[in-house]
């Protein structure tokens, strides 16, 4: 080990003190920003106070790299087309324990950190529970100091930025880089060649076939790494994004012949790569976007991966001794492909030693119980795009045939749904068969989606690879999404139980006790009031929704789709709505209630966008309607985000998680919202399950079709068995079908309304609406007639809720699938500078 010396000096930029803090704002404002009392910006004084924390975290990072440098240490790879990182400033300060030192030297300076840390836009490097869920991940490995990287794409744009115009969905564009980002760093050494396209040569030499991928398309990817600081201040681990850069950015030629746009076309091309997250892939030149995407990334990543190895060892066979890829969800699934292009055509590996280099290095976790969630690549667009990986590819599949046959001798059909090409026309490359195939371990996501994948969506595999399928039960970071979204709660738990809770989530049962702790209790529903008027603050300046902040607020806030089923909430409203306005005891006894809906629609998905119109034109119904809007009270709030996440989820007390049964993996909002103290109502989908058992039925409310119970109405459901069953849903779908909230547009649902009144209702709302409104209004009778009790179950769900701390997945994933530790990190001190500085960023 490297020795080492403890660093006390004030004035360095390692102090933690107000006062150097100051000093180092003061020195960024003046000679990094080249600011005065003349023309210094609150960008300006951001940039300054991220810059001072920024270089604090830089010498940790610098300690972190020699450390796991000097210890020989394997590291995970955690490979996500999103990171949903939210802003990095509160955050950063927050894990260093510095929000008092930065307040105070802020104070000092007349200005305030909440005033600084609004100027930061949230980073637009994902979209929902998959991007937040990779962002979660990195938070626990660096607290658990897990050696570890993030790869990614550094999009310029992120997915958009949501505006709502007459109730639709805008799409514009988030430029999220425009004023710059002070928590990246360029790495112009770090540039790798990202090919396309071309020809595929077979040169027999040496004893063996040798191939060559030439006359291709060049692109070069070039790194911005991010640091990612656990709590506690000692791990720094990289969060390293690619950037997509044009091989010649600029012809000379082109320009003085006149030609001004061919001159820069070539940097024009290269950049759509890295430009927007999930382009629309309704379009064919989409889905060659999407593709080049996740090909660019993997082969950027890999080829880094490879180059820091390389430092540690000669020896190639030894990679998976020193290198865990987790493959996150299907879109990183071409890594299969490329590995074993870099063995075998770069490294002369033979296939046997490449395969299993490849598999015992790779992981794959599933996301999805949707079959056409499960990307598929046609076999012709992949053989113009990256021929050579289609060739692998379809190596894979004859040896893995010839294998899985032995399985199914005498049944076709069960073969034909292992094979990674699926026969149809075009043929297609099933991308999650070959992340199966090309992993020792596959994993689900919550106990009843591995269970469903094992039993209903892979069963095949399942008979084939008994041992490679477990369960990982998603988490999310009680930093984010205790400490620093809800200080005051994180401030009245700690002074309750200690601190310990921070960093092992499972000290949160023993706040079981205070639960019928009066003062306790007190002091917590004071706490979610203050939340709720902070909230109805927020809103009405970011985007002018005035809501009663004395209400009920019942939210849900998710990726706009039809399984997670916003429809079912909406239908609900509207038989509120119905009793309200026809019935006075009804009217008089209703506690007064704010449904808060956020969300994003992809571009191209019709039915979800017509979705959020429906909610909106509900929305102007109802609170213009004099006669109940002091009562009830619909809001969609627009380009929902992880910064507005933190100041709704905290003040919320009904969280609605509705899937279909069956169809959520797990979600991760249901423990965010548990965690802050919101009852669940839901069904028995994805992680409800488990949040059910942790917190006991009777601190829930649970209802609906089980995934048995749906599976079992497939076939024969008709949605109007349930409607003309019931008088009141009945009555509400004529409102609803009469146009009563079209407003003056006769035909805007009629797509939307088709698919569900006559086409079916796939996602099966009517068989569920009738036992999710009582089991809605038997929530809100009870937060009406004994706010105690339901207060009560608000404090047994936080306590309840340690299982779902992404410190516990990550170390069951350490354990159980990448066979990695910790690597503890000294705080504060320099390291020998003989580990040379070239290795600095390995």
């Amino acid at each position: 080990m490297a020795t080492k010396k403890t660093i006390n000096n004030e004035n360095t930029r390692i102090s933690h003190s107000a006062n150097a803090i100051k000093h180092d704002f003061a020195e960024h404002l003046k000679y990094t920003q080249d600011a005065d009392v003349f023309h210094a910006s609150m960008q300006g004084r951001y940039d300054a106070l991220a810059y001072s924390i920024r270089d604090r975290i830089i010498h940790q990072w610098d300690i972190s790299r020699k450390t796991h440098q000097a210890e020989n240490v394997k590291r995970v790879y955690y490979l996500s087309l999103e990171f949903l990182m939210g802003r990095a400033m509160t955050n950063n300060i927050t894990n260093m324990g510095l929000t008092d030192e930065v307040a105070k030297a802020l104070k000092e300076l007349g200005y305030t950190y909440e005033e600084l840390a609004e100027v930061e836009p949230d980073a637009g490097l994902g979209n929902g529970g998959l991007g937040r869920l990779a962002a979660c991940f990195l938070d626990s490995m660096a607290t658990l100091e897990i050696p570890s990287f993030g790869y990614g794409i550094r999009y310029n744009y992120g997915i958009f930025r949501q505006q709502i115009k007459d109730g639709f969905q805008l799409e514009q564009p988030d430029n999220w880089l425009r004023d710059g980002n002070p928590w990246e760093i360029a790495r112009p050494d770090l540039r790798f060649t990202v090919n396309f396209g071309g020809r595929v040569e077979v040169i027999h030499e040496n004893g063996r076939d040798n191939y060559k991928w030439v006359d291709t398309d060049k692109v070069i990817g070039m790194a911005y790494d991010t640091p990612i600081i656990g709590y506690g201040g000692k791990t720094v681990n990289t969060l390293r994004l690619w950037s997509a850069k044009a091989l010649e950015e600029f012809s000379f030629a082109e320009f003085n012949g006149g030609d001004y746009t061919k001159a820069v076309r070539q940097k024009v091309t290269a950049e759509n790569i890295s430009q927007v997250l999930y382009p629309n892939d309704t379009q064919y030149m989409g889905k060659v976007l999407r593709l080049k995407q996740q090909y660019f990334f993997v082969a950027c990543s890999l080829a880094d991966i490879i180059r820091r190895f390389k430092l540690q060892s000669n020896n190639l066979r030894e990679l998976p001794d020193f290198a865990a890829l987790q493959l996150h969800d299907t879109h990183p699934s071409m890594a299969r492909a490329e590995l074993r292009r870099i063995l075998i055509d770069q490294e002369n590996l033979d296939w046997d030693q490449a395969w299993e280099i490849t598999t015992h290095c790779m992981g794959y976790t599933n996301h999805t119980l949707m079959p056409e969630a499960l990307e598929k690549w046609t076999v012709p667009m992949l053989q113009e795009i990256l021929p050579r990986h289609m060739q692998i590819i379809f190596e894979i599949n004859a040896r893995f045939m010839r294998y899985a046959m032995t399985y199914f001798p005498m049944d076709p059909k069960a073969a034909a749904k292992v094979s990674i090409i699926e026969e149809s026309s075009p043929k297609n490359v099933r991308m999650a068969n070959l992340a199966i195939i090309g992993s020792h371990a596959v994993n689900g996501v919550a106990q009843l989606h591995t269970d469903l994948l094992k039993n209903q969506m892979f069963p095949e595999f399942n008979k084939i690879y008994p041992e490679k399928f477990q369960n990982k039960t998603n988490g999310i970071t009680p930093r984010r999404w205790l400490l620093s979204a809800n200080p005051k709660l994180a401030s009245l738990i700690s002074d309750a139980i200690g601190t310990d809770w921070i960093t092992n989530a499972d000290k949160l049962a023993n706040l079981k006790p205070f639960a019928d702790d009066a003062a306790f209790a007190e002091k917590f529903a004071k706490i979610k009031a203050e939340n709720k008027k902070k909230t109805a603050e927020f809103l009405k300046k970011d985007c002018g929704i005035i809501l009663n902040p004395n209400s009920v607020f019942d939210v849900q806030v998710k990726r706009i789709h039809e399984y997670k089923r916003q429809l079912l909430n909406a239908f609900d409203i509207v038989l509120i709505y119905q009793r309200l306005k026809n019935d006075k005891a009804f009217y008089d006894a209703f506690p007064p209630t704010t449904f808060l809906f956020g969300g994003k629609s992809a571009p191209g998905y019709v039915n979800a966008k017509l979705s959020i119109k429906f909610i909106n034109n509900m929305a102007a119904m109802i609170n213009a309607d004099k006669s109940v809007n002091k009562k009830l009270q619909v809001f969609f709030m627009p380009n929902y985000r992880v910064s507005m996440a933190e100041v709704v989820i905290p003040a919320t007390n009904l969280s609605e998680q509705i899937s279909t049964a069956g169809l959520e993996a797990s979600g991760t909002g249901n423990m965010k919202f548990m965690l802050n103290g919101a009852l669940t109502i839901g069904t028995l989908d994805g992680a409800n399950v488990e949040i059910a058992q942790e917190a006991g039925d009777e601190n829930v409310f649970i209802f609906g079709h089980t995934e048995d119970q749906i599976s079992a109405l497939k076939g024969h459901y008709n949605p109007y068995d349930f409607i003309n069953a019931d008088e009141e849903i009945r009555s509400a779908v004529e409102l609803i079908k009469s146009g009563y909230f079209n407003i003056d547009e006769p035909d805007v649902f009629r797509q939307l309304f088709g698919d569900i009144f006559d086409r079916g209702d796939r996602f099966f709302i009517f068989a569920d609406l009738r036992m999710y409104a009582d089991r809605h209004q038997e929530a809100l009778d009870l937060y009406r007639d004994d706010f105690a009790t339901f207060n009560r179950k608000a404090i047994i769900n936080v306590a309840s809720s340690g299982k779902f701390s992404s410190d516990r997945t990550i170390r069951e994933y350490a354990s159980q699938i990448w066979n990695v530790g910790s690597c503890p990190v000294p705080l504060n001190v320099e390291v020998d500078t003989s580990i040379q500085d070239a290795m600095r960023r390995k």
